[in-house]
Parts: structure tokens; C-alpha cells; sequence
């Protein structure tokens, strides 16, 4: 963490609203994939980012070491999203409801079976090997920020997301070997 980032961090905890949008521009992208990677729902994923910075501000002096800033809004984040996967009930299935092979067999391609496959796949990790594959490869980030935003050192970072590709290609096999 370079020192600018370190007094912007500082200036938000001490309640500067200006460092804290900020932080909001920099920091609501990591957010949302957190908040999706567990939550697999736009609005929700949305409704979570939002729900998180209005805590950060509001609690923002609990922080005592800047440095962690980004790991603990982070974790009000996985918190927020876990609460609200949790609070989930089952949507009843409306009276016309096709069956999934026959809506698949009319309306998907191969790429979109193989998208599906792999959304299949990610939401199957655990939530933690999801929000590393998702900040990763989807947002792509480095590893350090990765590291940062979720409280990892660099060697648990690699090896969560080594045993998360190492599921996910696993899963993917026959859907990539059907396509070959």
C-alpha cells in the first residue's frame, strides 16, 4: 500500500467524506464481485455494494489500522451477502414452467450451454474459491489487490484459486470434451 493510499484510508476512518468517495470509486467493483460471487444476482449483488458502504461510513472508526481498511470493508461486504443468501426463499415455479432439458434443447447454443456450465461450475465452489476466481478472472485483478481485498497472503491466495480451477476443470471436463 503506497502512502496516498494510506492517508486517503486514514482521512476516510477520520470521517473526510471526500477520501471516502474515493474509496467508494476505487473499491466498488471488488465489492460487487464479492457480493455476485456469493449471491450469483445483479440486483442483489447491487443492493449488497450499497448496503456495505452505508455501514463502512457508519462504523468507519472501528478501523484502527488503515492498512486493513480494505480487508474489513471487504468482509462487511461477504457478511452483507451471505445474510442476504441466506434470508433467500424458494421462488414457486409459475404454472407454464418447462422443464430445463426442453427450454436448453430449444433455445441454447453450445456456447451458451458451455457458459451455463460454467456459471454451473462457480456457483458449486465454496464461496471464498468463488470470490478469488471471480476478482481474478473475471475482474481482473493482480494478486495483490486480490490479496488485500480479502485478507490473504500471497500463498493462500494461489493455493485457493489452484484447488478452485482444479474443481471447475473437473466439472468442466465432459461439458469441454462434448464440444471437442
Amino acid at each position: 500500500m503506497d502512502s496516498n493510499e494510506h492517508a486517503t484510508f486514514r482521512a476516510a476512518i477520520q470521517g473526510d467524506r471526500d477520501a471516502f468517495e474515493m474509496i467508494i470509486r476505487s473499491f466498488s467493483r471488488n465489492l460487487f464481485a464479492i457480493a455476485y460471487g456469493i449471491l450469483q444476482n445483479r440486483e442483489e449483488a447491487e443492493d449488497v455494494v450499497q448496503d456495505t458502504l452505508v455501514k463502512a461510513w457508519k462504523s468507519r472508526w472501528r478501523v484502527r489500522d488503515p492498512e486493513k481498511f480494505p480487508a474489513w470493508i471487504s468482509t462487511i461486504a461477504r457478511h452483507r451477502a451471505r445474510d442476504l443468501a441466506r434470508r433467500r426463499r424458494p421462488e414457486p415455479l409459475p404454472h407454464d414452467f418447462e422443464s430445463t432439458e426442453t427450454v436448453a434443447a430449444k433455445t441454447e447454443t453450445e456456447n451458451a450451454d458451455l457458459d451455463s456450465e460454467v456459471h454451473a461450475a462457480l456457483s458449486q465452489l465454496p464461496e471464498l474459491h468463488r470470490m478469488a476466481v471471480t476478482l481474478r478472472y473475471f475482474e481482473e485483478l493482480d494478486y495483490a489487490t486480490i490479496e488485500r481485498t480479502l485478507g490473504l497472503t500471497n500463498g493462500a491466495l494461489r493455493g485457493i484459486l489452484g484447488r478452485a480451477l482444479g474443481l471447475m476443470r473437473r466439472r468442466l471436463k465432459p461439458a469441454l470434451a462434448s464440444i471437442a
